[in-house]
């Protein structure tokens, strides 16, 4: 199942463009993408704004942010400093989603509706230099949530 914001359900709603509301370590996001590209900035009360936003919105104002942190590979969560490849921003990944999990119906009806399938992102990125989240993390973050859920 190729994950999309164009395609089908529960495709569409397993997006990172999709409106799933959740809350992390105190930040509300109105989406995973708000979240995502929140990530992007060091200043922490304009990521807490970024949080807010959905869809395209999210990723405009993440596309319009100084590419700084590709050269330095630095995001920051709450003004806090993480290495791109660390461990800890892989345990905030994993956060973030099992939140949206427990926080948004829709979000958890559409991970279970996925079944069984495969999960893909063909129009996702593959090398993490140039992207906050890689295909191959989501859909692993995707795959093991829904594992958990359904145990």
């Amino acid at each position: 199942m190729d994950i999309g914001s164009k395609n089908g359900y529960p495709s569409s709603a397993l997006s990172n463009f999709a409106g799933h509301r959740f809350t992390i370590d105190m930040v509300e996001c109105y989406s995973m993408e708000g979240f995502l590209q929140s990530l992007k900035f060091d200043k922490a009360h304009i990521a807490v704004e970024v949080c807010k936003l959905v869809g395209f919105g999210a990723k405009r104002r993440g596309s319009d942010r100084n590419k700084q942190w590709k050269v330095k590979q630095t995001l920051w969560w709450k003004g806090l400093a993480m290495d791109r490849h660390g461990d800890e921003y892989q345990l905030l990944l994993e956060r973030a989603f099992a939140e949206m999990a427990a926080q948004s119906e829709g979000f958890h009806k559409a991970l279970i509706a996925s079944g069984n399938s495969t999960l893909t992102h063909e129009i996702g990125r593959a090398n993490p230099h140039d992207t906050v989240l890689t295909k191959a993390e989501f859909c692993g973050l995707l795959t093991r949530l829904r594992r958990v859920l359904n145990d």
